[in-house]
């Protein structure tokens, strides 16, 4: 059996691996972003995973721009921008 199977034991992981992998799992895919980007709980834990992740790479200024996006997801003072590809007038060739 190979060892770099989706079914490692976290054990072997490091501490960087396992927030990576939830930061990936907690992401928001392509094909679910007009269903969830305004979606508060789904937001925070997002950016909360990220933070984590810029945690443990020692880059405490990334981590806490992404805890602070987590607290505005929750504390419902931070709002989803409108779509870029919806509302605006497509430009015309000239």
């Amino acid at each position: 059996m190979n060892s770099t199977t989706t079914n490692t034991d976290p054990q072997s992981l490091s501490d960087l691996e396992l927030a990576q992998a939830i930061a990936l799992r907690l992401a928001i895919k392509p094909n679910d972003w007009h269903r969830l980007n305004r979606n508060r709980q789904v937001r925070a834990q997002e950016q909360a995973a990220a933070a984590l992740v810029y945690l443990l790479k020692n880059q405490p200024e990334e981590a806490l721009d992404r805890l602070q996006q987590a607290v505005g997801w929750l504390d419902k003072s931070l709002t989803a921008p409108p779509c870029p590809s919806h509302g605006k007038p497509s430009a015309s060739a000239d």
